[in-house]
This record gives structure tokens, C-alpha cells and sequence, in this order.
């Protein structure tokens, strides 16, 4: 049966309605909480200043509650959703309606974090709801390029609260350090759980991100030696990179101690502009 997508619905009981009409239970596995209040589907284009000349990437379109907003700005919007449901239901819907302009895959996020945007497109933007379990493994290929100008993300606040993480304290890690990088963290949106169906446990958060002027990409020995460093975040730099850097480190534990670090310092209490520039020789494979 095809169901009329002009009108998404955005009330909890239309959203049970239409989950009903096509059989379909939110699977919890697959973050599936859709989101039931216009005015923040609104505010993510707003804070993503989607305009007609923009591509945009979206993961997870679930119901395409977000979508349709996002198309009728003009934009060329990219989804991939995972679940083989909802991916018919917007085969049969969006996909009629933006021919033109909604491109829909079925497949993982992960594996495929861009949507399979041509490569040719280096200027895109990202607004998607991401589903906890992969928002981390799906942010880490994102950063590693291009970068997209622009994302605003619906997150848990958990996880919202450690990429926006500043030096100092306990939910500062590698991937605080990977996005800070690259990204300023502008002003977002906090979101209730009465905003989606089912309503989730735990509070969201809209991350909004615009990339800088001159975004840091970290090369893959880079990013592994952070990540070791946070992963025994209870030690010291020294100790952590030790015999690990071009000349022991020595030029850049000079820039450390000049900032007012020093090697028994630990990792989260690094500034994200000292850790842009560390510098690990690749590995020759």
C-alpha cells in the first residue's frame, strides 16, 4: 500500500498510527526513536542553514520526518537507512515525490557514513538523527574526510556532551580531540525525550558544527597514539609517548611546557590546539 508522504506526521499518535499501518515496531538496537515535534525538525535545518543550492547527507531517515523538511528547502539530500521497512516505505514515498533530489540506500551507516555521496561533492553538509551505538565509529569516519562544512546532529546527551568536551575534565577523550580539531562547536539545542516516539530515557542534544577555517585531519598513526594516550589516561604524557614521537618529542613537549603543561601532565589536560599539532611518522605497510 502506498502511504502519502506530503504531510509527515509529527504527534506521537499519528507516528504509532502510520508504524501500525506499515507493521513495524522502533527496534531499540537501531535507535529508533522518531522524532515528533516539528519545531525541532525545524530548528536542525535552521541551525544546518540548509538552503536549495545545498547536498546534504542524512543517516537513518527513519520515517523521513526530518527529510521532507529537508528537501523542501530545494537541497539534494543523501539517506541510508538500515532497516529494510522503513527503506520501502521511503522508496514508495519520498523517492516519488523528489525523484530528483532524495538519493536512498539500504545499508550501514558505518560501513557507508556518507550515504554513497559521489566523491566528487567535497561541499556537503550532514543533519542526521544518529543512533548511539554507532554515533562514535560513524563520527570517527566522518573525520577522516572531506569534511563536510556544516553538521548538526540529534544526539544523546552523553555523547553530545563528550565530543564538545574542553580539556580538564573526565568525558575529554580522543574523539573530543579528533572533532574539536576540525570543528568549532557552535550553539546547539537541548531536546526533551517527550520529542520523540517511543521517548527515550535520557535527554538529546542538537551538536552543531561548523568545520574551521583550517580543520586538522589527523593521519591513522596520529589518531591510534591518542587514542592510546586517553585509553591510559591515568598516566603521564611522558611516559605515554615516550619513544614514540620525531626526536623524542622533545619540540613539541617544549610547546607543552610553554603553554604551562609539562610530560607529567595527562591527557585530557591538553589543549586541543597542542594535540592539533602532534605529529606521529605513518607506518609503512
Amino acid at each position: 500500500m502506498l502511504l502519502s508522504n506530503n504531510a509527515m506526521p509529527l504527534s506521537p499518535s499519528a507516528t504509532r498510527e502510520l508504524l501500525t499501518k506499515l507493521d513495524h515496531t522502533p527496534r531499540h538496537f537501531l535507535g529508533q526513536n522518531f522524532l515528533v515535534d516539528g519545531n525541532i525538525v525545524n530548528k536542525s535545518v535552521e541551525l544546518a542553514e540548509v538552503t536549495a543550492s545545498d547536498v546534504v547527507v542524512e543517516v537513518g531517515p527513519g520515517l523521513g520526518t526530518l527529510t521532507a523538511a529537508l528537501l523542501a528547502t530545494g537541497a539534494d539530500v543523501w539517506t541510508i537507512e538500515k532497516d529494510r521497512t522503513l527503506h520501502a516505505y521511503l522508496t514508495e514515498t519520498l523517492s516519488v515525490e523528489y525523484p530528483d533530489r532524495f538519493h536512498l540506500i539500504e545499508g550501514d551507516a558505518v560501513s557507508d557514513p556518507l550515504a554513497s555521496l559521489p566523491p566528487g561533492n567535497t561541499e556537503y553538509k550532514i543533519v542526521a538523527n544518529l543512533p548511539y551505538a554507532i554515533s562514535t565509529p560513524w563520527m570517527d569516519k566522518v573525520l577522516s574526510g572531506p569534511l563536510p562544512s556544516r553538521m548538526v546532529l540529534m544526539l544523546q546527551r552523553e555523547a553530545a556532551d563528550r565530543y564538545a568536551a574542553k580539556p580538564g575534565g573526565k568525558t575529554m577523550g580522543a574523539i573530543s580531540v579528533f572533532l574539536q580539531s576540525a570543528y568549532e562547536v557552535a550553539p546547539g539545542h537541548k531536546v526533551s525525550p517527550q520529542c520523540f516516539y517511543p521517548r527515550p530515557d535520557v535527554g538529546s542534544y542538537l551538536l552543531h558544527l561548523v568545520r574551521r577555517p583550517s580543520p586538522r585531519i589527523f593521519p591513522r598513526s596520529t589518531k591510534q597514539l591518542i587514542r592510546d594516550c586517553f585509553q591510559r589516561r591515568r598516566k603521564q604524557l611522558g611516559s605515554l609517548l615516550r619513544g614514540k614521537l620525531p626526536d623524542d618529542g622533545q619540540h613539541w613537549f617544549e610547546k607543552l611546557e610553554a603553554a604551562g603543561f609539562s610530560p607529567q601532565s595527562r591527557p585530557e589536560q591538553v589543549p586541543i590546539a597542542l594535540w592539533r599539532e602532534l605529529l606521529v611518522p605513518e607506518a609503512v605497510s
